[in-house]
């Protein structure tokens, strides 16, 4: 990231404390795995203090996140708030369009879109309303993007890029219309869910796993693309499939595997999968004509190792959609602000962390020593939780919580029912 100028008639050190009370993240602690914007903008800051020197003011990002789950019991009642605010901000007016630039507008830029930026940042609140309308792109300009690209689920880089700017121009009657969406589908899963449970929320492509009302922690995901969406429902883990073979699902035999075998009939074994009847007999490739779809009766199973697309681990879950809950060797995705990639399956960041987690309590002679040395061993063992853990495959594209701060995610699969498919339909 790059340092921050300082400004005069106010110090890099207040504007950095002001750029994370902004955040407005309530009291609480919870592991927030690393990728993610507000990791992202961990590191952003942690480097300002280390070079700015006033470390002595922010003491640990840690202390101000938040902890509460977006479907915690006081949810419904905070979007409601939610919806007040944006009713006034639409009333007022809404705010404006940011025009486009030649260049993405960052820290130093001097530009005339900076003061329709400003005006924009003012009317959601993400700039102090002090902060004037010029047209250079300062710190002050700088961390008001950061909070706003956090708000959002994208990398919180201070650069006004064509995703962010597609952001900042869904217009204030949209959003409200989100929160509004929101509220129903948060009421209705406001309920107990279990003093334990696994959340993943399919637009923000985020996992929370809660103990206790609390976040115990957060992981990045990447989930279907819109052509292969990751099915909304409620389920249980019951299973750990520790390196884990991977049989290549039906879909993904017609869409994917038939055609990269016409074009390289040495896919299979580049890619270490197997082809075997209903009888488990093993067939050569040569045996299957791949010019029809005769090779969707068969199983393809990809052996365990570096490059098996479950990664070294599967976890799973009753369903009658072929998907599940797996780590993957694509661990470069994590970082993007775009996670829709995945066949309707889940990848999980992190997902040691979340795997011990499960069986720390259900299934206790599982320590995490245990499981990275069964992984290292990469040998198959398949583990059944002696306890199943509640699992809750959500769309929710808006939300606040305690901290009064809200949260928007992109409409991915049109499920919101604004702009007629992408609710940030400006691209």
């Amino acid at each position: 990231m790059r340092q921050e100028k300082k400004q005069s008639g106010r110090s890099v050190k207040a504007i950095a404390f002001a750029a994370l009370a902004g955040l407005g993240l309530g009291a609480g602690i919870s592991t927030v795995q690393a990728q993610t914007p507000l990791e992202a903008l961990q590191q952003y800051n942690q480097r300002a203090e280390w070079e700015d020197k006033f470390d002595a003011t922010l003491e640990s990002l840690d202390a101000i996140k938040t902890s509460t789950p977006i479907l915690s019991a006081g949810t419904a009642e905070y979007i409601t708030g939610a919806i007040n605010q944006y009713a006034m901000i639409v009333q007022r007016g809404g705010w404006g369009q940011v025009p486009s630039s030649n260049r993405p507008l960052r820290i130093g830029a001097q530009d005339s879109a900076v003061t329709d930026l400003r005006r924009r940042l003012m009317a959601s609140g993400d700039l102090e309303q002090t902060a004037g309308l010029s047209d250079t792109f300062d710190s002050y300009v700088d961390a008001a993007v950061r909070r706003f690209q956090v708000r959002h689920g994208l990398i919180p880089d201070g650069s006004v890029g064509q995703t962010t700017l597609v952001a900042l121009n869904v217009p204030a009657e949209v959003r409200l219309r989100q929160l509004e969406t929101n509220l129903v589908r948060l009421r209705s899963m406001s309920g107990f869910l279990g003093d334990r449970y696994v959340m993943v929320n399919i637009p923000a492509a985020e996992i929370e796993a809660v103990e206790n009302g609390r976040v115990r922690s957060r992981h990045t995901a990447v989930v279907g693309k819109i052509d292969r969406q990751t099915p909304i429902l409620n389920s249980k883990i019951y299973e750990i499939n520790f390196n884990p073979y991977w049989t290549v699902p039906v879909s993904i035999i017609r869409k994917d595997l038939i055609p990269k075998m016409k074009q390289d009939p040495q896919y299979l074994a580049k890619n270490k999968i197997r082809i075997f009847d209903w009888k488990n007999n093993e067939l050569a490739w040569q045996q299957i004509d791949w010019n029809t779809e005769e090779a969707t009766r068969y199983q393809f199973r990809q052996e365990p190792g570096e490059i098996n697309s479950m990664g070294s681990m599967k976890l799973n879950f009753h369903n009658t959609h072929q998907v599940y809950l797996h780590d993957t060797p694509s661990k470069s995705l994590f970082g993007t602000d775009n996670r829709f990639h995945s066949s309707g399956c889940v990848r999980v960041q992190n997902v040691r962390d979340l795997v011990s987690w499960m069986l720390e309590s259900t299934t206790p002679d599982w320590s995490r020593g245990r499981v990275d040395e069964t992984i290292r061993s990469g040998l198959r063992e398949d583990v059944k939780l002696k306890t199943q853990v509640p699992l809750y495959l959500t769309y929710i594209t808006a939300w606040t919580n305690e901290d009064g701060i809200v949260h928007f995610r992109e409409d991915i699969y049109n499920r919101d029912g604004l702009y007629g498919g992408d609710v940030a339909g400006l691209q």
